[in-house]
C-alpha cells in the first residue's frame, strides 16, 4: 500500500516540513478558497506550487523525482494542510495522485512509471482512479466497465461516477472487466489510460462540498488502450484495488482530523472575541464543556492515527491492522462531524454563513464519511478481518 520504502526521516527534517507546509496553507491556499470555491477548481499553477515544495512527491523514491517519507509523516502533513487550508476540496484534486498512483507503482513496470509519475510529481500532470460506477458504489465486484481484448490493445466500454480529478486529469488509473467468462471479483483489471485518447468523453458533477475539486462522470465509448498499459496480470485488479483503499482510508483519517482541529481553532477564536449578554462566550460554562468535548475526540483520534501510521511504518498490514484503519476512518470522520457541528452552533449566525472554515467543512463531512468507503461498508469490512 505504500509507494516505496522509506529510509529514516529525522524529528528535525519533520519539524521544518511541517514549518513549511503550515506557511503554504496560510499564506497561498487559505486566503484563496473562498474564489476557488466560487470559481469550481483552483490554478492548475498550484500543483507546480506544491511539486515545488516536494509536497506531490511525499511517499515516491527519489529516482523518480520523490521524497521518500514514512506514513507518520505524510499523516502529519495531510493533517496540517487541512488544518490550515481548510479546504477538502483543494486536498482530494491536489493529492488525487496519491489514490491513482500507488497501484502502478506496485504493479507497473519501471518503463511506465518512468514514463507517468516524474511528470505527476513535478505538477506537470495530474493523475486520477476511476473505479466507482453508477448503481456500483462501493461494491466494486459487481463493476461493469468492459475491456475487450482485441489483438495488442483493450476496447473499454462503460462509465464511472463520482471521479475526483475527472475533468482535467492526463492519467487514469481505471478499473475494468476483463475476460470472457468474468464475473464477481475474478476478472476484474487495471488499466493506465491516458486520458487523451478518443472516445473518451467527461461531465462535471455539481456537489454539496468540495467545490473547487473538479468531479466527473467519465465515459468510455471504444476506447483503445494498449495491453502494455495493464498494471500487473490480467485478472488480479480486484486485491490490487483493495490493498489500494487501505492507503486511502489512512490519509483520509488524517484529513478528517485536521478539519476537525480547524474547526476547534475557528470556534476558540471565536468565542474569545464574541461578546453575549455583557460577558464574552468563553466565560460560560456549556461553551468551555463544548470545546473539551471536540477536545477529547480530536486527541483520541490523533492517538489512534499515530498508533496505525507507525504500525504500517513497521511493516505490519495484517487483517487487525487493516480492520483498525477501516473503524478510524469512521471515527476520524465522526470527529470531523462532531466538531463542525458544534463549531458551527457556537458561531451561531456567522456559522452559516459562506466564508467561514466551520461551514465549508459541514458542508464537506458527508462525502468523506462516503468516500473511500462508507461508514456501513467499514464496519463490515472490519469484522470479516476478524473473522466476526
Amino acid at each position: 500500500m505504500t509507494p516505496t520504502d522509506t529510509p529514516a526521516f529525522t524529528a528535525e527534517d519533520q519539524r521544518a516540513l511541517l514549518a513549511m507546509v503550515e506557511r503554504f496553507a496560510r499564506e497561498v491556499v487559505a486566503p484563496q478558497v473562498p474564489a476557488w470555491e466560487a470559481a469550481g477548481e483552483f490554478p492548475r499553477d498550484i500543483y507546480r506550487q506544491a511539486a515545488d515544495l516536494g509536497l506531490l512527491g511525499l511517499g515516491y523514491p527519489e529516482a523518480l523525482g520523490g521524497t521518500p517519507a514514512p506514513w507518520s509523516v505524510r499523516n502529519a502533513v495531510m493533517q496540517t494542510l487541512s488544518r490550515v487550508g481548510g479546504s477538502g476540496g483543494f486536498m482530494a484534486s491536489l493529492f488525487s495522485h496519491n489514490i491513482g498512483l500507488p497501484p502502478l507503482m506496485a504493479h507497473g513496470t519501471a518503463e511506465l512509471q518512468a514514463r507517468v509519475v516524474p511528470a505527476v510529481l513535478r505538477g506537470e500532470a495530474i493523475a486520477a482512479l476511476g473505479i466507482t460506477e453508477p448503481g456500483g458504489g462501493s461494491d466494486v465486484a459487481s463493476l461493469r466497465t468492459t475491456a475487450r481484448l482485441d489483438g495488442d490493445h483493450y476496447v473499454v466500454n462503460g462509465e464511472k461516477v463520482f471521479i475526483t480529478s475527472g475533468m482535467r486529469c492526463d492519467w487514469l488509473t481505471l478499473a475494468v472487466r476483463t475476460g470472457e467468462q468474468s464475473k464477481g471479483a475474478t476478472g476484474i483489471s487495471l488499466l493506465l489510460v491516458p486520458c487523451d485518447t478518443p472516445g473518451i468523453s467527461r461531465t462535471r458533477l455539481d456537489k454539496m462540498g468540495w467545490l473547487c475539486s473538479d468531479t466527473a462522470h467519465l465515459r468510455f465509448d471504444n476506447v483503445r488502450v494498449p495491453v502494455s498499459l495493464r498494471l500487473g496480470e490480467e485478472g488480479a485488479g480486484f486485491r490490487m484495488i483493495m490493498a489500494n483503499f487501505n492507503g486511502e482510508r489512512l490519509a483520509m483519517s488524517a484529513i478528517a482530523l485536521g478539519f476537525a482541529q480547524a474547526c476547534y481553532d475557528e470556534a476558540l477564536d471565536w468565542v474569545r472575541q464574541r461578546q453575549t449578554f455583557g460577558a464574552l462566550l468563553i466565560e460560560r460554562q456549556v461553551v468551555r464543556h463544548k470545546l473539551m468535548d471536540m477536545q477529547m475526540r480530536i486527541q483520541s483520534t490523533q492517538a489512534w492515527v499515530d498508533a496505525l501510521g507507525a504500525r504500517v511504518d513497521a511493516g505490519d498490514t495484517s487483517p487487525d491492522w487493516v480492520a483498525n484503519v477501516c473503524l478510524l476512518k469512521n471515527y476520524a470522520t465522526q470527529t470531523m462531524q462532531f466538531c463542525a457541528d458544534a463549531a458551527v452552533q457556537m458561531l451561531g449566525g456567522m456559522g452559516f454563513m459562506r466564508g467561514t472554515v466551520s461551514e465549508r467543512v459541514y458542508r464537506e463531512v458527508k462525502v468523506m464519511m462516503i468516500g473511500g468507503g462508507a461508514e456501513e461498508i467499514m464496519k463490515e469490512l472490519a469484522a470479516r478481518q476478524w473473522n466476526l
